[in-house]
C-alpha cells in the first residue's frame, strides 16, 4: 500500500532525525523477513540507514553478499524516489565497509527481472576481469 500525503510528510520529518552517512539500525528495528513476499532464502545480515538511503546487506544462498539500496524519500505518487547515482552507490558501498572491494550490478535476462521497487542491488565480488583500473603513475 502506498503512503498517503500525511504519511509522506511524516516520513520526511523522520528522515531529518538520521545522519547524512549510513549508521547501523538496531536488529530489533529490522522488518520481519517473513513479511517479505519476495524473499529468496537470503539471510539479512545488516541494515543501515541515513537521511536519504536505506541499505540492507544480504547473504545469498550461494555465499555472495548483496547490498540492496533504496532512497528513504517518497515522491508525490507514493513511490520511493528513484535516481540513485553511481556516485551515491560508490559512497554507500564504502560507508557499508566495502570501500576496498569490488561490486557489480547485474541486469538479468528479461525472464528473470524482479522489479518491485525503486531499488538497486550491488553484489560484492572479487575483481572481475572486465574492470577498468587506474593506470599506475610513472
Amino acid at each position: 500500500m502506498r503512503p498517503n500525503g500525511w504519511q509522506i510528510r511524516q516520513l520526511h520529518r523522520e528522515n531529518l532525525n538520521w545522519p547524512a552517512a549510513l549508521v547501523d539500525v538496531p536488529r530489533e528495528a529490522w522488518p520481519d523477513p517473513a513479511s517479505n513476499p519476495y524473499a529468496t532464502g537470503s539471510i539479512c545480515e545488516r541494515v543501515m540507514r541515513s537521511r536519504k538511503f536505506l541499505l540492507v546487506q544480504w547473504l545469498e544462498t550461494n555465499g555472495a553478499r548483496r547490498l540492496s539500496v533504496m532512497r528513504t524519500e517518497y515522491g508525490r505518487n507514493g513511490q520511493p524516489l528513484d535516481g540513485i547515482t553511481w556516485d551515491d552507490l560508490q559512497r554507500l558501498k564504502g560507508e557499508a565497509g566495502y570501500g576496498g572491494a569490488c561490486a557489480i550490478e547485474i541486469f538479468p535476462p528479461d525472464g528473470d527481472v524482479v522489479n518491485v521497487a525503486n531499488m538497486r542491488h550491488l553484489f560484492i565480488v572479487n575483481a572481475p576481469p572486465c574492470m577498468w583500473r587506474k593506470r599506475a603513475k610513472v
